[in-house]
């Protein structure tokens, strides 16, 4: 799965998270960039990110992501 892949399953899940269908993300977007994206949401979109990659990230993996687009380069790894 390549990071254009792996971008559009993400925007997918913060559709579902955040129930909001308009939501469009890219690798620069950090949490200030979308009003619904607090810690509970953070907290949500790691937990159906992991079950979609099927990938378990560790506290100090999930603390150092600042974008979308470092989330995609844990999901790389």
């Amino acid at each position: 799965m390549n990071r254009i892949q792996i971008l559009k399953e993400i925007n997918n899940i913060f559709i579902e998270v955040i129930e909001d269908k308009d939501v469009v993300i890219s690798e620069s977007t950090t949490a200030e960039d979308v009003d619904e994206w607090d810690s509970l949401t953070h907290i949500q979109v790691v937990i159906e990110i992991e079950k979609k990659f099927k990938k378990k990230f560790t506290s100090a993996e999930i603390l150092s992501w600042k974008s979308v687009g470092d989330m995609i380069n844990g999901i790389e790894k």
